[in-house]
């Protein structure tokens, strides 16, 4: 390879801040000698009929595998390339591309162009001097008795109501509405269409749009007539738009009968009231200090931004982040075949809106790996596995099968840089309100 890489001519045009032009030619002699190392190399592998592994005819092995060989020149003409574009010291790499794709022959000359694209300048300012303040995290007592009245219901069982439904009770119904079903048409959708003796909950979300105000004030034993208005974008597709009405028989209603302090306590296993206090203010006041830490890194990256002068931004991150950005946006917004032929008409708009989106986000990006370097802040491989590890469980996913899918996908580089920007994020957000000064 070193003397591959010492045959190679290089020439580098600045096509603009952050990308490079980088030419690579290797003369026919080049060529044919790594062609001839590469064909020793493939004879010394194979096996053709009559032959001994290693032992077939050199003319034959060319002639039969003369396309694997132009791709091994070619390969090993593209890894000498990346030895070449990595002497260059002064360049921080972060992404090399083929301008064109390269046509090797094996008997001519052979030139390629790779697009290097490099990290842009950035001025950081002294971003040590950014001060935020941070207030004390306090838990409301409105609040806490709130959750306290939260678990009080989670915990609690339903029982017979004799007086009219109210909202959150559960009623007991039978219904059918006039909406023609499809004969193919799921388990989910004849329920929502006709049902008996099931059960119909007067609180959000709603099964059935429009449930809860009819029927707050029911009675038991009383029939009752509405109309449901079934959102556009509705989960069942062919509800989705439609008007619907139900015919309704209301069988029974039952009410949640709140725990006493007593039984509370019995269902969570704790030993008194005040200590399933005292355990949910502590709870309350972490995730009160996880939200306001988000409030704070977002302030301290707003003041960062405003402190950074406009770079350039390198033309295949931004077009890798506009695609990501215009996928986002589509499954967002796409959610039936008509939604789809109204993102085409307004995909001139769509690129637009992904490519602002790109932008701020990749300069953020930027801006955090900048200061990552400048501080040394970096994670290691062993913070990456504990995250996908933990990734994994959260969706349900076996931690072989989560990390398969994320290579497949190409998302561990993102997610690694993720990580570091968070921890950057953390560090500087530290150091804005007098915290410890952590890496």
């Amino acid at each position: 390879m070193a003397d591959l890489v010492k045959s190679l001519k290089c020439e580098v045009k600045d096509v603009n801040a952050c990308r490079k032009a980088f030419s690579v030619s290797a003369d026919a002699e080049t060529v044919k000698k790594e062609a001839a190392r590469a064909l020793k190399d493939i004879a010394g592998m194979v096996s053709l009929p009559g032959f001994r592994v290693g032992k077939a005819p050199v003319g034959i092995v060319k002639s039969r595998y003369e396309k694997e060989i132009r791709e091994e020149v070619e390969r090993r003409m593209v890894n000498a390339a990346f030895d070449l574009i990595n002497e260059h010291k002064d360049w921080e790499v972060l992404s090399v591309a083929f301008a064109e794709e390269p046509k090797l022959e094996l008997d001519a000359d052979f030139t390629f162009v790779m697009n290097v694209d490099v990290a842009p300048e950035i001025k950081l300012p002294d971003y040590k001097a950014i001060k935020l303040d941070a207030p004390e995290v306090k838990v409301d007592e409105k609040t806490l008795a709130e959750r306290m009245d939260f678990y009080r219901n989670m915990y609690s069982s339903y029982a017979e109501a004799d007086d009219a439904a109210k909202p959150g009770d559960m009623l007991k119904v039978t219904y059918k509405s006039d909406f023609a079903l499809p004969e193919d048409a799921s388990n989910s959708l004849k329920r929502l269409v006709e049902a008996e003796d099931s059960y119909l909950w007067l609180n959000d979300p709603e099964m059935i749009p429009g449930s809860t105000k009819a029927l707050t004030g029911a009675e038991k034993g009383r029939h009752y007539q509405f109309t449901a208005e079934y959102p556009a974008d509705f989960r069942e597709s062919a509800l989705a738009g439609k008007k619907v009405t139900y015919d309704l028989d209301v069988l029974s209603i039952q009410r949640r009968k709140p725990l006493t302090d007593e039984e509370l306590c019995e269902k969570l296993q704790v030993k008194s009231i005040e200590d399933f206090e005292k355990n949910l203010r502590e709870a309350m006041t972490a995730e009160e200090k996880n939200r306001q830490r988000g409030e704070l890194a977002e302030k301290l990256y707003a003041e960062l931004d405003k402190q950074v002068p406009e770079f350039e931004l390198p033309p295949s991150m931004l077009q890798n982040e506009t695609a990501k950005e215009l996928r986002k946006l589509a499954n967002e917004q796409i959610k039936s075949a008509e939604d789809a032929e109204k993102f085409k008409a307004a995909m001139e708009e769509n690129n637009k809106t992904a490519e602002a989106a790109a932008a701020k986000s990749l300069r953020r990006s930027l801006i955090l790996r900048a200061v990552a370097k400048a501080e040394k802040i970096s994670i290691t491989a062993e913070e990456v596995n504990a995250q996908i590890d933990s990734m994994s469980r959260y969706y349900g996913y076996k931690g072989k099968e989560f990390r398969s899918m994320l290579e497949k996908n190409g998302a561990i580089d993102d997610l690694a840089l993720d990580m570091v920007n968070a921890k950057t994020l953390e560090f500087l957000t530290g150091m804005a309100t007098g915290g410890a000064d952590k890496k």
